[in-house]
């Protein structure tokens, strides 16, 4: 039986933030070896960025994306739990739709890097993370 509530969820994407930062390293140091960079062409990111090859950029850009957005989601998923929240089946079904929905985002933009179907897993993502703030609100509301 499932029993961690919104802390699994939460664990699973902090894991999978790890993942991507690994694979940015990877990216990052494979191409400087190649591209025979100094180490001052890493001073500022955006123009080290701006020498790597697309992958090592989308790569980049994906582990930027999971610093940004999903950092309300840890924020809501925590409150939940907090309020007592977190093992409510609607919550936890969000939360892991929300983590599989960031794992297939990065898949596709480190990848194939199609926008449209990055946008659609973007909007799927945002719906899950919306409903997830409107079960806060109507719990702190309703005391439910």
């Amino acid at each position: 039986m499932y029993d961690h509530g919104l802390i699994g969820p939460v664990i699973a994407l902090v894991c999978w933030s790890l993942v991507v930062m690994a694979w940015l390293g990877y990216e990052r140091v494979r191409n400087i070896l190649r591209l025979r960079l100094s180490p001052d062409a890493g001073k500022f990111a955006r123009d080290l960025d701006a020498l790597m090859p697309d992958r090592a950029r989308q790569v980049s850009a994906n582990y930027m994306h999971l610093m940004e957005q999903p950092t309300i989601f840890y924020a809501v998923c925590l409150s939940l739990q907090f309020i007592g929240q977190g093992n409510h089946p609607i919550n936890i079904g969000l939360a892991w739709g929300y983590v599989a929905a960031r794992i297939l985002h990065t898949g596709v933009q480190g990848t194939v890097n199609n926008v449209s179907l990055r946008f659609a897993l973007f909007l799927i993502s945002s719906v899950f993370l919306i409903a997830l703030a409107v079960h806060a609100v109507m719990a702190m509301v309703h005391g439910a």
